[in-house]
């Protein structure tokens, strides 16, 4: 039998192009997944352990947050078989460049470049106080030279703390750390590093070299010793580098395990359409078994043939699909690393993604061969002759699927309905799940119906529309594990997109009771905004209105527990209404507006705690009124108080085109920045949360469909192997219809259209469960702190629908022109 096993898979390959695509597809998926995962372990690897490349041990501060001292470094430097240490300091700064302001690390230099962590590209190490190294990606962005000057000014509050003038003596290659590539990275010696703290050194980590014909773990215990910590501060850099990579993720891989939950949609798609492909096979080969059977061959030796040819069928497929997703992956890190953000991307190959992926398509397609395989030996050989349907509601096993698929539905429902009403997700997610498994096992109670039922919209295009509508129920188990493969997928596509809908929507109406504005920007304390910076921002693109908000003060806002001011702005009526979003935010004549929940009453405006002053008489008489929005200033029209300049800093407050998507805010952040001077970080609002919020929803729908559609694609295959089978089994009933008169355009037509009942059907049932599923998840996730209201995203639902009904369609063409193509005599033969 394993002869003829083989021998079926070289004459017949073609009839395993369905299988193999679907396990392909499935094992790709899965293969991928582990190695992205891999892959970007090993380019944290590099990234990270770049700055312990050059040390053969590190010292670490006790716990995370920590820091290690001067006696720290010093004993360490003073322990047997160190050759050198190196005790990183590293600020955070800012370096003014000309007019403009950018935020930076600094750090101090080793004692050689025995333990630097980079290279030196141009220049020379600076030495002495005063001078400074630069990274090549900064340089090259703000134009610095060797010789440029630039300033440094300390990002903290010490009093000690003293600004610095220094040269760029060198240009180094800049840090691939995902902890320092953000910022400008900038070095120099101590000295400076100590007048830029204010403060005694603390360092977030010691790399140690060790003495030659040390013992590396005889020094590591005396570090441990030394440093009096506790026992493991002391690691090798592979050890320092898997820390700190555990530190970035929590010790767990989320990005993994929601990855290989896709994956383990796109399997369970797949196993559906391995099962009904090969009932397709076994139904083409009937009259080849039921002649095997009468010539000696047991039912035993034919179920081996065809677990033989799904092994083999399912090892090819999943090299096939390793080897795609090796090539996927090596072109995406390939296409990374010719960015030098992410020049350290690198690909790893683990070996489990090889073997897992192998072993999963393989056993998947033995798995899903098993039921088919056990119907074609079930029946004598002459009743094999012609497949029988074996209705599922008929059967024991079948009903008891039924009920459990009952049973569990409204479990879930419910589990989810508590969860969607507490704002409990998780509870919702497992609830969900339990209840969308569910419906999925008791399908066959209303999937057939609705196929029928919406082929009675069909009945009056003639016969061949009503014979399509009968033929697409005739056999509702098929059916039913049919259109469940795509209700899986489309449901998780329109869960999504109803999901982000909902949830953009939810999050807008939520920064609009946040932020009175779209932009506001903070001044320097003292130093007010000039005229031409103002006019240069309401002259860039994208804004529609500015105003410029006047300190007056400080007020109460709350009396207990403990004190809470908030900062009082003048802001004219005309400007506050073209910029405040709500009418309840502006001030009015005689009234200060108050951040919403404010409580302290009578409204005591002074230049604020800790600050010299009285309070303004007449404060006392303004009538207070709260806001609507949290992140409120108190608000009072000009002339209302006594201005208090310097005391506080200004602000500009800016209406942005609600146009504009994304991107768009985003570059307007940045240029409103550059006129007035400031950091982006001190340009906020609801635009840019907006849009940030936005963005993220965008981009996560994008992948997740696109890792979904993967299901949907391959449950399409189903759909194609279904109608395969169909044909097949009504051969002889196709031909007498052509014989009396069906012509092949009206046998195609029938064909077609029992494919996009099918189809249309499994995206409808799919979009309704999805809006469900997603609103009842956008409520439990953001039910807490926002009004959520179900937003269906009616043209993104439709393109679904009409995308499932012409996929359908395009998976009808083959089996239809098979059909047509025979002729009624040679099909009327076939017995």
């Amino acid at each position: 039998m394993l002869q003829i096993a083989l021998s079926q898979l070289k004459m017949h390959a073609g009839r395993f192009v369905a299988i193999v695509l679907a396990v392909l597809l499935a094992v790709g998926f899965l293969s991928a997944t582990l190695m992205v995962n891999a892959s970007t372990t090993a380019s944290l690897v590099a990234s990270v352990g770049q700055d312990y490349a050059r040390a053969d041990l590190v010292v670490s501060p006790p716990a995370e947050g920590a820091h290690l001292s001067e006696a720290d470094a010093a004993a360490v430097a003073r322990t047997s078989g160190v050759a050198e240490s190196y005790a990183e300091q590293q600020l955070q700064i800012q370096a003014k460049v000309g007019e403009t302001t950018i935020g930076g690390l600094i750090r101090n230099l080793p004692p050689s470049e025995r333990l630097e962590p980079v290279a030196l590209t141009s220049g020379s190490w600076p030495t002495k106080t005063g001078q400074v190294a630069v990274d090549a990606k900064t340089a090259a962005a703000r134009a610095l030279t060797i010789g440029s000057s630039l300033e440094l000014l300390p990002s903290g509050a010490s009093s000690s703390a003293h600004e610095a003038t220094a040269t760029v003596t060198g240009i180094m290659a800049a840090s691939t750390d995902p902890q320092q590539s953000w910022a400008a990275q900038f070095a120099a010696p101590a000295d400076t590093l100590s007048s830029l703290a204010g403060g005694q050194a603390v360092y977030s980590s010691i790399t140690v070299a060790i003495a030659p014909g040390a013992d590396g773990a005889t020094v590591a215990s005396a570090l441990d010793a030394a440093v009096h910590q506790a026992p493991g501060s002391v690691m090798t850099p592979s050890q320092k580098t898997v820390a700190t990579i555990k530190s970035f993720t929590g010790g767990s891989d989320r990005l993994t395990i929601i990855l290989l939950a896709f994956a383990a949609v796109a399997l369970l798609v797949a196993g559906l359409v391995v099962a009904n492909t090969f009932s397709v096979l076994i139904a083409q080969r009937t009259r080849e078994l039921a002649l095997l059977r009468c010539i000696g061959a047991s039912r035993r030796q034919i179920r081996a043939s065809v677990v033989v040819e799904a092994v083999v069928t399912g090892l090819v497929a999943s090299v096939l699909g390793v080897a795609v997703a090796v090539g996927v992956v090596a072109l995406v890190v390939a296409l990374l690393a010719q960015n030098p953000r992410y020049q350290y991307a690198t690909l790893a190959v683990p070996a489990s993604s090889i073997a897992l992926g192998l072993a999963v398509g393989t056993l998947l397609t033995v798995l899903a061969a098993l039921l088919p395989a056990r119907a074609a030996t079930r029946v004598s050989p002459l009743a094999a002759l012609r497949p029988s349907d074996e209705p599922s509601l008929r059967r024991v096993a079948g009903r008891v699927r039924l009920a459990t698929g009952v049973v569990l539905a409204a479990l879930g429902a419910v589990g989810l309905g508590i969860g969607a009403a507490k704002g409990n997700l998780l509870l919702a997610i497992p609830a969900g799940a339990v209840s969308f498994i569910g419906i999925v096992l008791a399908a066959a109670l209303f999937v057939p119906r609705l196929v029928a039922a919406a082929g009675l919209l069909a009945a009056p295009a003639g016969v061949p529309a009503r014979m399509a509508a009968v033929n697409a129920v005739r056999n509702p188990r098929r059916t039913t594990a049919t259109a469940s493969a795509l209700v899986i997928g489309v449901t998780l596509v329109t869960m999504m997109m109803t999901g982000a809908a909902t949830a953009q929507t939810a999050l807008s109406s939520s920064l609009d009771r946040h932020f009175p504005v779209d932009m506001a920007v903070n001044g320097t304390g003292g130093v007010p905004f000039t005229a031409q910076q103002l006019a240069d921002v309401r002259a860039l693109s994208g804004v529609e209105a500015s105003a410029v908000l006047t300190p007056v003060g400080s007020v109460q806002t709350h009396s207990t527990p403990r004190a809470a001011y908030a900062p009082v702005y003048a802001i004219s009526a005309s400007d506050a209404a073209a910029v405040i979003q709500s009418p309840a935010d502006r001030p009015a004549p005689g009234g200060i507006v108050l951040p919403r929940g404010a409580t302290a009453t009578p409204p005591a405006v002074s230049p604020g705690p800790g600050a010299s002053g009285s309070v303004d008489p007449r404060s006392a008489s303004l009538a207070g009124t709260a806001g609507t929005a949290t992140d409120l200033p108190a608000l009072v029209l000009p002339g209302t108080l006594q201005a208090r300049p310097g005391q506080l800093p200004q602000q500009v407050w800016i209406a942005v085109d609600p146009k504009l998507d994304g991107s768009a805010v985003a570059t307007l952040r940045t240029q409103v920045a550059q006129a007035l001077g400031v950091q982006e970080s001190e340009v906020s609002g609801a635009a840019i949360e907006k849009a940030t919020f936005t963005q993220v929803i965008d981009t996560l729908l994008l992948v997740v469909t696109g890792l979904l559609a993967v299901a949907v694609l391959i449950a399409l295959i189903g759909v194609a192997n279904t109608l395969s089978l169909s044909v097949l089994e009504r051969t002889r009933e196709n031909s007498l219809l052509r014989a009396l008169g069906l012509t092949r355009g009206q046998l195609r037509g029938m064909l077609a259209l029992e494919a996009v009942l099918v189809a249309g059907v499994a995206a409808v049932i799919g979009t309704a469960l999805g809006i469900l599923y997603g609103w009842l998840g956008a409520q439990s996730a953001l039910g807490t702190f926002a009004t959520v209201t179900a937003v269906i995203p009616w043209a993104q639902v439709v393109a679904v629908i009409v995308v499932a009904a012409a996929a359908g369609l395009g998976a009808s063409v083959l089996p239809a022109r098979r059909a047509a193509r025979l002729s009624p005599v040679a099909g009327l033969a076939i017995e």
